[in-house]
């Protein structure tokens, strides 16, 4: 178990210093700087590190620690919750930046600064993750530098029935975080944490449920078994497909690209009291702004 604390210890490092680069970086730079580029460039490097770390111990440490698959599914739900409440409004997810862009919630540039600095926080975190393993602290990180030499494809199925799972992980993924996205953090967190938990359980063995083309991008589009046509359409095409599905399912419509709504009638904006009609009045018609029209009905 002193490999599984000293991967604790990795895990509480990196949010710790990502707590402190978020609140240095929200006292000292504009806000509109902060928001838009370093809370998504430092959630996205905290996001990626703990990914990196966490994958090394679903591989190895089964045969390589002895414990099972229940503490790896613990520590994953812990950790998003932890990204949950610390991470401040940011996704880490471009799925997510575009998902905003297409509510209208985003501008053009905001979402691209966004795209990019995801990516770059990604790197990042690769490079520190691969640092930190070099130093060969336990017999993990040993045996994970010898295994990303040949590192092996996280595809375990048909191309198509990968993108379909990449995309339906998306689709129950953003629905929840739709339904969900105006409630407080802490009742927002834990629900996100169990919906990627049980994701990552159920789709895991066949795509490794990542559902975040950035990070999918970082994990395993360098390592062999499939080429990089099949790696864009299973963790870029599926998860884009399934945001859009979700969004469209959630409102009806997609404000950046048609406004009309395709599931659900709008609600009028005026009710009409019941009751019996008034003596003397008729109704005919409306005054063009949606109310009715009454007139005197004439006396014999």
């Amino acid at each position: 178990m002193a490999g599984l604390n000293v991967s604790i210890a990795f895990f509480l490092s990196v949010v710790a210093i990502s707590e402190v680069m978020r609140q240095v970086s929200k006292r000292l730079l504009p806000l509109g700087v902060y928001r838009g580029l370093v809370r998504e460039l430092v959630s996205s490097l905290q996001l990626c590190a703990c990914s990196l770390e966490l994958r090394m111990l679903m591989e190895i440490g089964p045969w390589g620690g002895g414990f099972g698959p229940d503490v790896i599914l613990t520590l994953l739900f812990i950790i998003y919750l932890i990204h949950g409440v610390s991470f401040d409004g940011a996704s880490a997810n471009p799925t997510v930046s575009l998902q905003e862009f297409l509510v209208m919630d985003s501008s053009f540039v905001a979402t691209a600064f966004k795209l990019l600095v995801q990516f770059v926080g990604m790197e990042a975190a690769g490079i520190l993750t691969t640092h930190y393993w070099s130093w060969e602290l336990t017999d993990f990180h040993l045996i994970q530098n010898l295994m990303a030499l040949d590192c092996s494809s996280s595809i375990h199925t048909s191309l198509y029935h990968g993108i379909f799972v990449e995309g339906v992980c998306s689709f129950f993924f953003h629905l929840v975080a739709l339904k969900f996205q105006h409630s407080h953090p802490l009742y927002r967190a834990p629900v996100l944490a169990v919906t990627v938990t049980t994701l990552a359980y159920t789709a895991g063995p066949f795509t490794g449920a990542f559902f975040n083309p950035t990070l999918a991008s970082m994990v395993t589009f360098h390592c062999s078994g499939n080429i990089l046509q099949e790696y864009v359409q299973v963790y870029w095409l599926g998860p884009l497909t399934g945001m859009l599905a979700a969004l469209l399912l959630y409102q009806g419509n997609i404000p950046r690209i048609f406004q009309k709504n395709l599931l659900y009638s709008p609600k009028s904006k005026y009710r009409t009291p019941k009751g019996k009609a008034v003596s003397g009045l008729k109704q005919t018609g409306d005054n063009g702004e949606g109310q009715p029209q009454l007139r005197t009905k004439p006396r014999s």
